[in-house]
C-alpha cells in the first residue's frame, strides 16, 4: 500500500513538473515560425486548395477513360394484356427482366481533354507556389512580431531601471529635505518624475503584453497568458547582402521569388483555357457500344395440335433466354458544331480577355517585385542611418546626463533641469532600441528577397 501511494505521489510530481515546464516554455524564433507554418489557418486553407487541384487533375485524367453504365429492370404486367407468345388478349400476370450495358469513349474533341489535363497540372504547380508564398508571408509576420516583443522587453527593462534610479533619487531628496539641504520643491519635482516613470513602466508592460498576445494569436495558441519567447540578443550587424548591387538583388529575387512563378503559371493556365475554348469549334468523334438482353416468364408455343390449337409449355431457363435474346450495338458518332447560340464563340472571347489580363498581371508582378526590392533596400539603408544617428544621440545624451548628475549632486542644477536631462537620456535609450530592431527586420526583408531564409540569424 505504501509502495502504491509512493508511486502515485511521484506521478503527480512528474505531471506537475511537466506542466510547469510547459508553462515556462520560451519560444525561439525558429519554433514560432515552424509552429505557425504547421497550424496557421490561412496555410491550412491554401493546402486544401492544393488538394482541390489534385482532384481536378483526376477529373481530367478520367476524361480519357470510357464511360460505362449498366442498367437492369424487372417489370410486372397485371390484367388484360397481349400475350407476346400467343398474340391473344388474356387476363394474366406476366414478368419481364431486361439488362444492358452502355459504353462511350471520346476519340477526338479538338484536344480539349489533353489541354484540360495540362491545365490541371499547371493548377497544381500554381497552388504549390501559392502555398509557398503564404508560408513566406507568415514567416515574415512572425519574425516582425517576434522582434517587436524583444524590443518591448528591452524597453520595459530600461523603464524599470529608470524607475529604480528615480526612486533612489526620491529617497535621497527626502533625506536632504529633512536635513534642510534642498528645498521642498525639488522633492516634489522628483516625486512627479517617479510618478511619470511608473506610468511609463505600465505603458511599456502593456505594450509587451499586447505584442505577446499578437504573436500568440498568430500562432493559434489558446493559452496566451503564459506565452513567452526566449531572450535572444540580436546585434545590429552590417549585412553582407547590403553590399550587393541592387540590380543583383533584383535579379536574384526574380529567379527565386514565387510571386513571378505564380503569375507565369496563371498565364500558362489562361493559354490552356484559350486552347480548350478553341477546341469546342472542332468536330468531335465518339465511339459507342451497347449490349442488351431480356428474359420473359410467360409460356411459349412449341407447336399446334390437330385442331390448330397452340401447344404451350413453360418458359426456357433464365440463362438460356438471356443468351438467346442478347444483342450488340456499336459504332462511331460524329458531331459537327454549326450553331450553338454563340456559346462557343463567347467562351473563346472570355478566355482571350482572361489571357490578356494574365499577361498584364505578369508584367505588373515583375514591376511590383522590382519596386518592393528597391523599397526594401532603401528602407534598410534609412533604418541603418536612423540607428547610427540614434546611437550617436544616445552617447551624447549619456554624457550630458552624467554631467547633469554631477552638477545636481553639488547643487549646481535644480531638479527640474535635471529631470529634463534624464528624460532626454531615457528617450534616447528607447529610440536606440526601436531603431535597432527596425533595422534588423528591414535587413531581414532584403536578405529574404536575396534568398536567405527568414529564420536564419544574422
Amino acid at each position: 500500500m505504501k509502495n502504491t501511494s509512493f508511486k502515485i505521489v511521484m506521478l503527480l510530481l512528474l505531471f506537475l513538473g511537466i506542466n510547469a515546464q510547459a508553462q515556462n516554455k520560451k519560444w525561439s524564433l525558429k519554433e514560432c515560425v515552424d509552429y505557425a507554418l504547421e497550424n496557421n489557418i490561412s496555410i491550412k486553407q491554401t493546402e486544401l486548395d492544393g488538394e482541390t487541384t489534385a482532384i481536378s487533375k483526376k477529373a481530367a485524367l478520367g476524361s480519357f477513360l470510357p464511360s460505362i453504365n449498366a442498367n437492369a429492370s424487372h417489370s410486372w404486367n397485371i390484367g388484360l394484356n397481349q400475350n407476346i407468345t400467343t398474340g391473344l388478349l388474356e387476363n394474366q400476370t406476366t414478368q419481364f427482366t431486361s439488362a444492358g450495358l452502355n459504353s462511350n469513349i471520346t476519340i477526338y474533341n479538338g484536344l480539349q481533354n489533353q489541354n484540360k489535363l495540362r491545365k490541371a497540372n499547371l493548377s497544381i504547380i500554381a497552388a504549390q507556389y501559392q502555398l509557398s508564398k503564404m508560408k513566406d508571408d507568415i514567416s515574415l509576420n512572425v519574425a516582425n512580431a517576434y522582434l517587436q516583443i524583444l524590443f518591448n522587453k528591452e524597453n520595459l527593462k530600461v523603464q524599470n531601471e529608470q524607475l529604480a534610479y528615480d526612486e533612489k533619487q526620491q529617497k535621497r531628496s527626502e533625506e536632504m529635505v529633512a536635513s534642510g539641504v534642498v528645498a521642498r520643491g525639488d522633492l516634489l519635482d522628483v516625486k512627479a518624475t517617479v510618478a511619470s516613470d511608473k506610468q511609463k513602466v505600465i505603458a511599456a508592460d502593456n505594450n509587451l503584453f499586447i505584442s505577446k498576445l499578437s504573436l500568440a494569436q498568430m500562432l493559434q495558441l489558446e493559452d496566451f497568458q503564459t506565452f513567452d519567447i526566449a531572450d535572444v540578443e540580436y546585434e545590429a550587424k552590417p549585412s553582407t547582402t547590403m553590399l550587393q548591387k541592387p540590380e543583383d538583388i533584383v535579379e536574384k529575387a526574380k529567379q527565386d521569388r514565387v510571386e513571378l512563378k505564380i503569375a507565369k503559371a496563371n498565364l500558362e493556365i489562361a493559354e490552356k483555357d484559350v486552347k480548350i475554348a478553341k477546341g469546342a469549334f472542332q468536330p468531335s468523334l465518339t465511339g459507342f457500344y451497347s449490349f442488351s438482353s431480356r428474359v420473359s416468364y410467360t409460356n411459349r408455343i412449341i407447336g399446334v395440335d390437330g385442331t390448330g390449337t397452340p401447344i404451350l409449355t413453360g418458359p426456357l431457363p433464365f440463362f438460356d433466354q438471356f443468351s438467346n435474346n442478347k444483342g450488340h450495338n456499336f459504332g462511331v458518332q460524329l458531331n459537327v458544331p454549326i450553331l450553338n447560340g454563340f456559346s462557343a464563340k463567347n467562351n473563346l472571347e472570355r478566355s482571350k480577355i482572361a489571357l490578356e489580363r494574365s499577361k498584364t498581371t505578369e508584367k505588373q508582378a515583375v514591376l511590383d517585385l522590382e519596386r518592393n526590392v528597391y523599397t526594401a533596400i532603401t528602407n534598410a539603408k534609412v533604418a541603418l542611418n536612423a540607428y547610427e544617428a540614434a546611437t550617436a544621440a544616445f552617447e551624447a545624451r549619456k554624457e550630458a546626463f552624467n554631467y547633469a548628475k554631477e552638477k545636481y549632486a553639488v547643487g549646481m542644477m535644480n531638479s527640474f533641469d535635471f529631470n529634463q536631462s534624464q528624460t532626454l537620456y531615457v528617450n534616447s535609450q528607447s529610440e536606440v532600441l526601436r531603431t535597432k530592431y527596425d533595422y534588423i527586420f528591414k535587413v531581414k526583408i532584403v536578405e529574404f528577397y536575396f534568398g536567405i531564409p527568414i529564420i536564419e540569424k544574422k
